[in-house]
């Protein structure tokens, strides 16, 4: 038997607490939970989880921090996060996209959705690699399927997860355009409840990792009104 799949949560609230571990340990995974950025780092040095669920709105270190320390750690940056807050605003979902989250759910959410997000995730990290199309190359752009790895030249770039499935669909359809609707279907997973704006801000965090001069794109190209190719 496969070991369960283990969620570290930041949240302050205990009701929300409960939510979460009731509802996630219903459908298979293990919840550690944690009141504060700083006790989850700390627990981090010792054992990591498959999965980061990190409220914003946190008395000291707030989830933006969290975030940060976690992408900034070679041992956690490409764990997949998603950023809970009772905020509704763009700003709030925008910034914590573009400092590395994979996914947000904005407060009150239903627990179906809770459960569909946490699985597209994990489904997307655990994709399996064609073994006859390891590597996949455009210009000087190389993503090593196995290794999960993307390198420009001979420079590793630092993707996120949905920074790396997007790169590899982009490529797959070069020349092609995609829309943000199918993007958000293959990238985000088919029960994704997000809006195409979580498109633009991905795409723009990416262009700005693979491009010479990303005010300039010479490898995404933006189909106005519709969404993007790889040229």
């Amino acid at each position: 038997m496969s070991l369960k799949r283990n969620i570290y949560v930041v949240e302050d609230e205990s009701h929300i607490q409960e939510l979460l571990k009731y509802n996630l340990e219903a459908v298979g995974y293990h919840v550690s939970l944690f009141l504060s950025g700083e006790e989850m780092l700390l627990q981090c040095e010792n054992t990591q989880p498959d999965m980061f669920i990190l409220d914003l709105m946190l008395p000291g270190m707030d989830g933006y921090e969290i975030l940060r320390r976690i992408r900034q750690n070679p041992r956690l940056k490409t764990l997949p996060v998603i950023l809970l807050t009772a905020r509704g605003e763009e700003f709030d979902r925008v910034l914590g996209l573009e400092l590395g989250a994979d996914d947000y759910i904005t407060k009150p959410f239903s627990t179906r959705e809770l459960q569909a997000r946490v699985k597209a995730l994990f489904r997307r990290s655990e994709l399996p690699v064609e073994p006859n199309h390891e590597k996949l190359m455009a210009g000087d752009i190389t993503i090593d399927l196995q290794r999960h790895e993307v390198y420009k030249g001979d420079r590793k770039l630092e993707l996120t997860l949905k920074e790396f499935e997007l790169l590899k669909m982009l490529i797959q359809n070069r020349g092609h355009v995609l829309t943000r609707e199918l993007l958000l279907e293959k990238v985000w997973g088919f029960d994704y409840y997000g809006e195409t704006r979580t498109v633009d801000v991905h795409i723009r965090y990416l262009r700005q990792k693979i491009e010479d001069d990303d005010s300039k794109p010479g490898y995404i190209e933006t189909v106005r009104g519709v969404g993007y190719r790889f040229i």
